[in-house]
């Protein structure tokens, strides 16, 4: 029942943060939507090829980025979990210091190679080749704000300002198409303005989320001095895995785009990029809940949740997975009204290329959900060799070599097709992994996730407690106890555990539930190991510490409960993270 408790509590926390990170991951994609409408509507058949030879590019950048983003979350989400907050300031200060200097690298390298058209290595197509020249032209002024703005939307979230991501998204979306129009559509500005509209657009995406740190109130602050070189290596080592896979992607795209142009010409790169270009609309849904999850992940982790570890894999699989599916049925049932939206001739050979292309690329979604889940989780546990096999299964092994095969018989349907045989293969692996390190068929959730058994303190060694209500807090004092004294506290140490407990969850419920109409819940955990006692107690009411109350000195009745635990224990921590309040003390 605990457990279920506490599994409730996880799925609430991750559908809240959903939708914020749902909304960032959409704006990429809302990018190659509204550059692919200009493109096939305004521009013409030729600029579509342009940007789906850009995506390699876009991929690669989008790698880069991620792979400092990544390996920066998951350091900032163990120091959360640890409450090192020194550690935190630095992480972030290098993250962006990180990222300045790798847009700057990108911008000087695609600048070179379209000065001296360099660009041959993409495209020896004399017409698509000028073209594509002119879009990265207008790409490149983008580079630094799309780098930075990977990277703000997650401290945002640790901060607990989420919102600000979302209200920038929506600018974005609403700057991005109005350029379009305009430098499109009005000015025909052609490939380079469908590019500078959402180059323009990502520095006023950057702007509106920027603008929180330049706030006094905000909690990180970008500081040289704590920006370490020594970091810079862990970093990359932690981001790398989760990166890698788009990394190889950008190998796979360019092996893709040069197969569909010896074996089925402009057209199949067209319809390619048009049905990719749709579907990242709809993959925004699986990276927002990655983003969610590899949050909470990274903070279980570094507080060695073994119980909160599995029941995010839990949520992932009951509900991220089931409301995928309803997803995929929308899109394939839709495939051809959104196809329309891009060629309006309906007896076309693109047009059927790309309908066939949202019938099929679908089906792989879910098994991309799992992957994502368990590179995750495996980053975090610092598996770099299982990490990087799957990378390189999922990047080019399997779609690549798929590939290969099918599309000299199959056309472009053969990649889609290589798709979803990706997503079964890199499902094999991850049950066969797990049944290797077993030595058996896996049995629950932490044998599939190969959870190391010294992980976390037993099962013996902790007690959990969910309190709903008052009722169920007068009870709390005599369980802590209880467990206390059986961990061979002494009797003084083991009553003022319980009664610090009873009297924070006590707060909690008078002050904290009844500040809005929602339905909270608090979550005791009180963990023994290594002849340690450590006492934690969250709930997901409004930030509150508890501190500047028993601080207040303006009525010497007033909160002489928290004042008393104050006083008493010496060891005790405060921190809202990811919109809970977290209080640890230690004994």
């Amino acid at each position: 029942m605990k457990d279920h408790k506490n599994m409730q509590m996880i799925r609430d926390l991750m559908f809240r943060l959903l939708p914020v990170q749902v909304l960032l991951a959409t704006i990429p994609a809302v990018n190659g939507f509204v550059s692919s409408y200009f493109a096939t509507n305004y521009v013409g058949i030729d600029a579509m090829s342009a940007v789906g030879l850009f995506g390699p590019i876009s991929m690669l950048l989008g790698s880069v980025a991620t792979m400092i983003a990544g390996g920066a979350m998951i350091l900032c989400g163990k120091y959360l979990g640890a409450n090192d907050k020194k550690k935190l300031q630095e992480i972030f200060s290098l993250d962006l210091l990180i990222s300045i200097l790798t847009a700057i690298v990108f911008t000087v390298v695609l600048l070179a190679m379209c000065l001296f058209d360099w660009t041959i290595v993409f495209t020896k197509d004399d017409v698509i080749r000028p073209i594509f020249n002119r879009y990265i032209l207008g790409q490149i002024i983008g580079f630094l704000p799309q780098v930075l703005s990977n990277q703000l939307p997650g401290f945002l979230t640790m901060e607990n300002k989420g919102r600000r991501t979302m209200v920038a998204s929506i600018v974005y979306i609403a700057v991005n198409v109005i350029l379009n129009y305009v430098f499109v559509q009005i000015l025909h500005m052609e490939e380079f303005g469908l590019a500078i509209s959402s180059s323009l657009g990502m520095w006023v995406f950057l702007a509106v989320q920027a603008e929180y740190y330049f706030h006094k109130d905000s909690m990180l602050k970008l500081s040289l001095k704590g920006a370490s070189l020594k970091n810079v290596l862990p970093i990359i080592q932690i981001g790398f895995p989760g990166a890698a896979s788009n990394i190889y992607q950008t190998i796979r795209g360019l092996i893709i785009n040069k197969l569909l142009e010896i074996y089925v010409g402009s057209v199949g790169l067209s319809a390619y990029a048009a049905a990719g270009n749709i579907m990242n609309i709809f993959w925004s849904l699986p990276a927002g809940m990655l983003a969610v999850s590899r949050l909470l992940i990274s903070v279980s982790y570094g507080e060695e949740d073994k119980q909160t570890l599995t029941d995010i894999m839990r949520v992932t699989f009951r509900y991220f997975i089931p409301m995928m599916c309803v997803t995929i049925a929308g899109i394939v049932l839709g495939a051809g009204p959104l196809t329309y939206i891009f060629f309006k001739d309906t007896a076309s050979t693109v047009y059927a290329m790309c309908a066939n292309g949202l019938r099929i690329l679908p089906l792989c979604m879910p098994f991309s959900i799992i992957l994502m889940h368990f590179t995750c989780y495996a980053q975090v546990a610092n598996k770099q060799a299982y990490v990087n096999i799957l990378a390189l299964l999922d990047g080019v092994v399997f779609v690549a070599g798929f590939s290969v095969l099918l599309v000299p018989s199959m056309g472009v349907d053969g990649v889609y097709i290589a798709n979803v045989l990706n997503g079964i293969g890199t499902t094999i692996y991850i049950v066969a992994y797990a049944w290797i390190m077993n030595k058996h068929m896996p049995k629950n959730m932490e044998e599939l996730m190969v959870i190391d058994k010294h992980f976390g303190a037993d099962e013996k060694d902790r007690i959990d407690i969910s309190v709903r209500s008052m009722e169920e807090v007068i009870a709390v004092s005599k369980q802590v106890q209880a467990f206390c004294l059986e961990k061979g506290m002494d009797k003084k140490r083991a009553y003022l555990a319980g009664l610090a407990m009873e009297e924070i969850a006590g707060n909690i419920v008078d002050h904290g539930f009844t500040k809005d109409k929602k339905k909270h819940s608090i979550d005791i955990r009180v963990t023994y190991r290594d002849d340690k006692t450590i006492l934690r107690i969250k709930d997901d009411c409004v930030p509150f510490d508890p501190k500047v109350r028993s601080a207040a000195h303006d009525d010497p009745v007033k909160n002489i409960g928290i004042r008393m635990i104050y006083k008493i224990m010496k060891d005790i921590d405060y921190q809202n993270m990811l919109g809970l309040n977290v209080l640890t003390i230690r004994i």
